[in-house]
């Protein structure tokens, strides 16, 4: 899962991001405002954790952006101690839950995992597809109960295209989410192509289907239909 991290305090930025990485949670980060808004026009998260005081303007306006844009992504807001009028209005917003610092790390690893399942897979713990089944809390995939063991890249892109059914993806798309701002340093795709044939070939291992289609010149589809 990609988050989006946005604080402008240097040394508590840092050590969220070295927590969330640990948790198998991929983070990029921004420290103001503008820099923020800028992320979300140009990239797909699934969670953003939004300080509501920035050097250069509210995160208040961030959600708000998000929310003109028709963003779907959780939103998890940072307010100062005893602050309720923050707290109300990001929840007037839209904003899926809040936390006062200080916090336990251990609390924010809990409320993302919350806000994720909630958001990304209506409540549910499981998420059904034809004979697959990927249980979210566990992070384990299942072809007609056969548990199959994916690397954490190759479980990131089956959920990827399980919440993406039926659309054409492209390959940017694809290295856009599993590798976030360092995509554009690649030289080519091959790697993706190693991944879906990683992917497919466990799958097809434990009885499954091709659910992966190549759309030549365009990226992959995630379908049951195999024409």
């Amino acid at each position: 899962m990609k988050l989006l991290l946005v604080e402008d305090n240097t040394q508590l930025l840092f050590d969220m991001k070295e927590f969330l990485n640990a948790n198998d949670f991929r983070v990029e980060t921004a420290s103001t405002l503008t820099e923020a808004k800028e992320k979300v026009n140009m990239y797909q998260y699934d969670l953003l954790i939004i300080d509501i005081g920035l050097p250069d303007g509210s995160g208040f306006e961030l959600v708000k952006e998000i929310k003109k844009l028709k963003y779907e992504t959780g939103i998890l807001i940072l307010t100062a101690k005893d602050a309720v009028g923050d707290k109300v209005e990001g929840l007037n917003l839209g904003a899926d839950d809040y936390m006062t610092k200080p916090f336990h790390k251990a609390e924010l690893n809990a409320r993302i995992r919350s806000i994720l399942r909630r958001n990304k897979f209506n409540k549910n713990d499981e998420i059904i597809f034809g004979d697959l089944k990927i249980d979210i809390a566990a992070s384990e995939v299942f072809v007609k109960n056969e548990k199959i063991i994916l690397t954490k890249k190759e479980y990131d892109l089956l959920l990827y295209f399980v919440q993406n059914p039926n659309r054409v993806i492209t390959k940017e798309s694809i290295a856009e989410y599993l590798w976030g701002d360092h995509a554009d340093q690649a030289d080519n795709f091959d790697f993706i192509y190693n991944h879906i044939k990683n992917l497919r070939k466990k799958i097809s291992s434990a009885g499954g289907i091709n659910y992966i289609q190549a759309m030549y010149g365009m990226g992959y589809k995630f379908s049951l239909n195999q024409d």
